[in-house]
C-alpha cells in the first residue's frame, strides 16, 4: 500500500477543518463533486473482475444480512437515540429519515479503501436503493407516523450513471486489459484517496453555516447513531462467523447512509430543522469511515 493511503484520515480531517473556517475556494467545487464521484467508482472497478460479482450473487445470506441490519437497526436506533437525547420531534423526524434511508456510494468508496469486498458493498447499495421504494416510506411512518414518497427511479438513474456504469468500464477493462493496466494499478487507489478527501471538503464547505448553528445535542445524536450502525454491522456479522473483509464490508454499509437523500426528503416534506441531522450525518460519516478505512487499511483482512 503506498505511504500516503495510512495519512488518509489525516487528509480528511485537515481538509475539512480548512473548508470549515475557509469554505470560499470551496464552494465553486459543488459542481465537481458527482464527476469525482465517477472517477472513483471507475477506480474502484479496475480492481474488480466478474468472478467478484459472480461470487458475491452466489452469497444470498449475507445480501439479505446486510440489507436487514441497515433497515432494522439504523431507524430504530436514530429513534432510541432522539428520544432519549430529548431532541424535538422536528429532530427525530429528522434522524429517522436518515436510518430509513439506504446505503449511498459514499460506502462504495470508502470499502474500497478499507481493503473491504467492495463488489458485495456496491450489490448492497443497489439492492437496498431498489428496497427503498417500500422501505423508507413505511419506516418513516412506523417511526415518526409520517409518510414520504421516494424518488427510487431518480435514484436508481443516479446509482446507474454514478456506479454502475463506469464501474462496469473499469471492469472490462480489467478484465481484458488487465496486463496493459497491472503496473499502474497502484495508482488508482491514491486518485480515489484524493478525490474523495476534496468531496468531503466540498461539503463541509457547502453545510458551513449549518454546522456553526447546530446544537450539541444533534451532534452528539448523529455521532451515535453512525457508531451504532458501524459497530453493530461489524460486531453482528463477526459473531455470526462471517470473515474479516465482509465484517468490515457490512459495517460500513449499515453506518453509512445515503443522507443526501433524507436531507432531499427533510426538506421538502418536513422542515429545514428535520433537514439538519441528514446534513451533519453527510459530513460526518465520511470523515468516520476515512478513519475507519486508514485504520483498516493498515491491517490485513
Amino acid at each position: 500500500m503506498h505511504r500516503s493511503m495510512l495519512l488518509f484520515p489525516l487528509f480528511a480531517i485537515s481538509f475539512s477543518a480548512i473548508a470549515y473556517f475557509y469554505p470560499q475556494p470551496f464552494l465553486p467545487l459543488k459542481q465537481t463533486i458527482i464527476p469525482f464521484l465517477v472517477v472513483i467508482m471507475f477506480c474502484m472497478g479496475i480492481t474488480l473482475t466478474i468472478d467478484d460479482f459472480r461470487r458475491v450473487l452466489q452469497s444470498p445470506k449475507v445480501i439479505a444480512l446486510g440489507v436487514f441490519m441497515q433497515y432494522a437497526i439504523m431507524p430504530l436506533s436514530a429513534y432510541v437515540l432522539g428520544t432519549a437525547l430529548g431532541l424535538s420531534i422536528e429532530l427525530i423526524i429528522g434522524m429517522v429519515l436518515v436510518g430509513s434511508c439506504p446505503g449511498g456510494t459514499a460506502s462504495n468508496v470508502i470499502c474500497y479503501l478499507a481493503k473491504a469486498d467492495v463488489a458485495l458493498s456496491i450489490t448492497l447499495t443497489l439492492v437496498s436503493t431498489l428496497l427503498a421504494i417500500f422501505a423508507t416510506p413505511l419506516l418513516t411512518w412506523l417511526y415518526v407516523g409520517e409518510q414520504v414518497p421516494i424518488p427510487v427511479m431518480k435514484m436508481l438513474w443516479s446509482i446507474l450513471n454514478i456506479v454502475v456504469l463506469p464501474v462496469t468500464l473499469g471492469v472490462m477493462l480489467n478484465t481484458f486489459f488487465r496486463r496493459q493496466i497491472e503496473p499502474i494499478k497502484h495508482f488508482f487507489p491514491i486518485i480515489s484517496m484524493i478525490a474523495i478527501v476534496f468531496i468531503i471538503a466540498v461539503i463541509v464547505a457547502l453545510n458551513q453555516h449549518k454546522l456553526a448553528n447546530i446544537g450539541l445535542m444533534v451532534f452528539i445524536s448523529v455521532v451515535l447513531h453512525n457508531a451504532v450502525g458501524l459497530l453493530s454491522g461489524y460486531g453482528i456479522s463477526r459473531a455470526l462467523g462471517y470473515k474479516e473483509t465482509t465484517s468490515r464490508t457490512l459495517a460500513i454499509e449499515v453506518g453509512m447512509q445515503n443522507s443526501g437523500l433524507a436531507v432531499a426528503l427533510a426538506t421538502q416534506y418536513f422542515t429545514a430543522i428535520s433537514a439538519l441531522p441528514g446534513a451533519v450525518f453527510s459530513i460526518w460519516h465520511n470523515i468516520s469511515g476515512s478513519i475507519l478505512a486508514g485504520f483498516w487499511a493498515k491491517k490485513s483482512a
